[in-house]
């Protein structure tokens, strides 16, 4: 199982960014699928969780900016970052709890840059 995140990047504050993570590899189900960050020197935060219902979280920092969402297949998971501001700068990864043929595990992505600075 892989997960892939993609979408980092340079923006100025205020900016959009939409970041991807696509699953792949013997999948039979995907649980809760999230975004995480980690800002140069700090500890790796939870972002936004959805669950495999569609309910979702989020971190009090990126209500109404951010927005988490699945595809139909619930494989690619995404983050819409709207409003961006200088302290969203950070290292996003997806993580994914996945159930394979063997196992149910919690599995990780790259991580992708995000730099918000004018």
């Amino acid at each position: 199982v892989q997960l892939q995140a993609s979408g980092g990047g340079l923006v100025q504050p205020g900016g959009s960014l939409r970041l991807s993570c696509a699953a792949s590899g013997t999948i039979v189900s995907i649980n809760a699928m999230n975004w995480y960050r980690q800002a140069p020197g700090k500890q790796r935060d939870l972002v936004a969780r959805m669950t495999n219902g569609g309910s979702t979280v989020y971190t009090d920092s990126v209500k109404g900016r951010f927005t988490i969402s699945r595809d139909d297949a619930k494989t690619t998971l995404y983050l819409q970052m709207n409003r961006l501001k200088p302290e969203d700068t950070a290292v996003y990864f997806c993580s994914a709890n996945i159930q394979t043929g063997t196992r149910v595990g919690d599995y990780w992505g790259q991580g992708t840059e995000v730099t918000v600075s004018s």
